[in-house]
């Protein structure tokens, strides 16, 4: 279950791990062939102005921050939301 401000973040720790690909005093070791693709993967990447207007824009996709108690009723809808048996239109039954 991954919450809208977990996928932001993600967004953000990858466009680091990629512009960290492409400097090589931070990774030396790192194939000329690696830091090409991490190269071309930047070049369409969402810049934090893409990703503040899609927060603003789909709020239950990517949000920047959630405050604690939308945070838990949020978790708590994700979690009925997986548990739900469309087939049946009902809850999936539990098991003990």
């Amino acid at each position: 279950m991954t919450l809208p401000d977990e996928r932001y973040r993600a967004v953000q720790q990858a466009e680091r791990l990629l512009r960290e690909l492409c400097d090589p005093k931070r990774t030396p070791r790192i194939p000329a062939a690696i830091r090409d693709r991490a190269r071309g993967a930047l070049r369409h990447y969402p810049s934090t102005w893409d990703m503040l207007r899609t927060a603003e824009a789909c709020p239950d996709i990517f949000q920047e921050r959630m405050e604690d108690l939308h945070r838990f009723v949020a978790a708590g809808q994700q979690q009925r939301l997986t548990q739900w048996d469309p087939e049946v239109n009902q809850p999936h039954p539990t098991k003990d």
